[in-house]
């Protein structure tokens, strides 16, 4: 057991390599401090450049959806530089420490390798990840289809996707797992109304008060905001088992489409009733 004479004199031999050491030690650990800070920093900066462009060039509702964009690619980023930066800080300051890094690393090379076999499917979600937000495929308030999922996004993630669909159950779709992706929310949607009149009624006087009600609709202050265009009819899309089913279609704003298609249809079914025109009746009704 060393003597207190012996540790003493341990001290006195290698103090100047200690208090070298630990400022070593106390230089590393606040340069990668300021690092980080200055990368948070530069980040930062560039999504707020990204994002005030975007506004210049596109403005309103796009502006503010690149914006999101921007900032969930920042906080991406930020995180992937805290990583980096302070890994390399660790494993200098291990060094520092006397430690004998060429088998820790070895030994982190073989584990890296394993966790890489074995996670591959997390990986991927991430890469995933990162492909859907850099292309803006859809965003949080979207309605999009992806699959199985149907319904509003609710939450963005690298790895997960929450999509809460039309009976308020959430749905958590891993990135990985996405196919294909319908957004309906994008730009522009087509609300289109079918309505079944019955085949004895006169295609023409349909088509005529279906032209009427569309001719009012637009100047309607409850969904003009909504629209794009006017409606078109389309006409007689389709005769079968006592119906003849009429199309209406309008190009509206994104996620307007089910509203303004519930108003339209009802504004044509009253001209229809004005007119005396008969809705389909169900098959089971007709025998």
């Amino acid at each position: 057991m060393p003597t207190a004479a012996a540790i003493t004199s341990w001290f006195a031999d290698h103090s100047g390599a200690l208090l070298s050491g630990a400022l070593n030690v106390v230089l590393i650990i606040v340069l990668a401090a300021v690092a980080r800070v200055l990368l948070g920093r530069l980040i930062s900066a560039m999504t707020r450049r990204i994002a005030d462009s975007q506004e210049r060039l596109r403005g309103g509702a796009a502006a503010e959806r690149q914006r999101a964009r921007a900032e969930t690619i920042g906080s991406v980023l930020r995180s992937i530089a805290s990583f980096t930066v302070f890994g390399v800080a660790l494993f200098m300051v291990l060094g520092e420490l006397g430690i004998n890094l060429g088998p820790l690393l070895a030994s982190a090379g073989v584990l890296g390798l394993a966790i890489g076999f074995g996670a591959q499917g997390l990986v991927k979600d991430f890469v995933s990840g990162m492909a859907m937000m850099l292309e803006d495929q859809y965003g949080v308030g979207d309605t999009v289809d992806v699959g199985e999922a149907v319904g509003t996004i609710e939450e963005v993630g690298l790895r997960i996707t929450k999509v809460r669909d039309i009976n308020g159950g959430l749905w958590y779709v891993r990135n990985g797992e996405i196919l294909r992706v319908c957004n309906m929310s994008q730009g522009w949607a087509n609300a289109v109304v079918d309505l079944p009149v019955s085949a004895e009624a006169s295609p023409a006087a349909a088509e005529a008060a279906a032209r009427r009600a569309a001719a009012g609709f637009s100047a309607d202050p409850e969904v003009a905001g909504a629209l794009l265009e006017d409606p078109t009819v389309v006409g007689v899309n389709d005769i079968a088992n006592g119906a003849m089913t009429l199309r209406v279609t309008v190009r509206t704003r994104p996620n307007e489409q089910w509203a303004v298609g519930r108003a339209l249809r009802a504004r044509i079914k009253s001209e229809m009733d004005a007119d005396g025109i008969a809705m389909a009746r169900p098959a089971s009704m007709n025998v």
